[in-house]
């Protein structure tokens, strides 16, 4: 395909749900030599990662949610100057609020615009919706469910586009180390049980930390490794002391450079609540470093572990959980084929590359060239 002139908008600040893989769609599409511009709100976190990248944010649009009319009309006429003075073809919006401001600055030209869907509640009903939509040339979904629920709430199903999360595959990887992190953690010797979420209700940790109190009887030297940070991490210490866990939990913070190694220090990973981004990326990133998963059928993770075999998919209640994950760490062997086997199909389906291609040729679609 010919390289394109493309803007990636993203009406986040923070380095969580959207922005992450927002930005390595971007980055992976620059490395197919398209034109690739960012935009974000300024000033922390999406920023500071954008620039390191390589992909200096725009000058001009905010993209400050507001509801004061003015500055969104501002930030309309500033959107609509960056993509004509730069030439854009198409405009990527990836949440509600950037989508709307794209689709106001276009209106008028022929320049194409497409919408990731990373969550199912950036899908509305109603006439606003329905008018957002029809304007909108091409819409990713990062799971099949959240592609099922697209066309559902009234989306054109040729526009609809089931496009999975990926994972760097080389920086997460089975040779990343746990040792260290095992040691500095105070894990040497036991069987861990991982997750890595934001503590914040509806992440699943009170069924988790149900299940580990069923389970340490069960299983030597048993810790639960709490990875993240959130406003509910006071809620979740409380249930610790109440369950009498204070021995077998250990709060690990929020890993950024390291997380490939925090992976690697864990025997098994559980998930059971997505976040605002439905793809579950901690997943896959387990995965990508041959971890077994145990993981609630929720979001993208019933297309993602293959029950059985690259783990087990399990209902979000706490004998069930403990029964598979008791499972696990008691057939370790097992446990390494699973991890082995979810490496592999990270390797197979999860790559950025193949993301980015698969986005590519939805470009391609919208806008009438060949690959």
């Amino acid at each position: 395909m010919r390289p394109l002139r493309i803007l990636h908008v993203v009406s986040n600040r923070w380095w969580t749900g959207s922005a992450e893989p927002a930005l390595d769609l971007a980055r992976a599409l620059r490395r197919r030599d398209h034109e690739v511009a960012f935009a974000c709100i300024r000033g922390d976190a999406l920023e500071a990662k954008a620039r390191a990248l390589g992909l200096p944010p725009v000058e001009g649009p905010t993209l400050e949610p507001t509801a004061r009319p003015w500055a969104l009309l501002r930030d309309v006429r500033a959107l609509r100057r960056a993509v004509r003075d730069r030439g854009v073809e198409l405009v990527h919006a990836h949440l509600s609020h950037d989508h709307w401001l794209a689709a106001l600055a276009l209106r008028g030209t022929r320049i194409r615009l497409v919408r990731t869907v990373h969550h199912r509640r950036g899908l509305h009903r109603g006439p606003a919706a329905a008018w957002l939509f029809r304007r909108t040339d091409a819409v990713i979904a990062v799971s099949r469910g959240i592609a099922d629920a697209a066309e559902a709430a009234g989306i054109d199903a040729a526009r609809v586009n089931a496009v999975p999360g990926a994972v760097d595959v080389e920086r997460f990887s089975p040779t990343a180390g746990g040792g260290a992190i095992r040691t500095e953690l105070g894990l040497d010797g036991s069987s861990v049980v991982g997750c890595v979420a934001r503590l914040v209700p509806g992440r699943g940790h009170d069924v988790l930390l149900e299940a580990t109190q069923r389970l340490r009887d069960r299983v030597p030297r048993l810790c639960l490794l709490l990875v993240g940070r959130g406003e509910g991490r006071a809620a979740v210490e409380g249930r610790v002391r109440e369950l009498g866990l204070g021995d077998v939990v250990v709060f690990a913070g929020y890993r950024g450079d390291d997380l490939p190694g925090v992976l690697a220090a864990m025997d098994v990973a559980v998930l059971l609540g997505v976040g605002s981004e439905e793809s579950c990326r901690a997943v896959l990133e387990a995965m990508a470093v041959a971890r077994p998963v145990v993981a609630a059928r929720v979001g993208a993770l019933p297309e993602t572990v293959v029950d059985g075999e690259t783990g087990w998919l399990v209902e979000a209640a706490p004998e069930a959980v403990a029964e598979r994950l008791a499972r696990v760490l008691t057939d370790l062997a097992r446990a390494r084929a699973m991890g082995a086997a979810g490496r592999r199909r990270v390797e197979t389906l999860f790559t950025p590359e193949r993301r980015a291609a698969a986005v590519e040729a939805v470009y391609g679609r919208v806008l009438g060239v060949g690959g």
